[in-house]
């Protein structure tokens, strides 16, 4: 990277790879290809391990391929690097109650609505699951039966 470039804010060649990387997975995401998908994020991950948006978006693709103990770890990796990170909060409290393990689900709702994302049609949605989900929880015994969809996750940016 040139002096011009680095005294301009320039990212330098690896930190455009990365980026590339992310990106390159977001895309094959979209294109319903996990499995390659995942390959992207981890070359981004081996860059940068310690990116949670990485860390969250391969916690989707795992989820989608149902790969949960990998999305689960991922998630928690997430969580340790970014705690008030929304949208791992909410994937890990829905893997965590298929699993059967309901307080730990609770937990995850409760810091996901605690610091919810930026309001709009899909957070509203989401927010309004949680809620529906907790309250569940909460007034019964009985694990919640809809459990999230694959289209429900909120999903991590570039």
């Amino acid at each position: 990277m040139s002096f011009w470039s680095r005294f301009s804010g320039g990212k330098s060649k690896s930190e455009q790879k990365r980026l590339d990387y992310l990106s390159e997975g977001l895309a094959l995401e979209r294109q319903g290809d996990f499995e390659a998908a995942l390959t992207s994020y981890q070359l981004a991950l081996r860059d940068d391990p310690t990116n949670h948006r990485v860390l969250q978006n391969m916690a989707i693709a795992y989820s989608r391929t149902g790969r949960q103990t990998e999305a689960v770890r991922c998630y928690r990796r997430a969580l340790e690097i970014q705690p008030k990170l929304s949208g791992a909060h909410y994937g890990l409290a829905f893997l965590l109650l298929r699993r059967g393990e309901t307080s730990d689900a609770a937990f995850h709702l409760e810091s996901f609505l605690m610091d919810p994302p930026p309001p709009g049609a899909e957070a509203d949605r989401w927010v309004t699951h949680a809620r529906e989900t907790l309250d569940r929880i909460r007034t019964t015994d009985q694990q919640p039966e809809d459990a999230i969809e694959t289209g429900e996750y909120p999903e991590a940016s570039e």
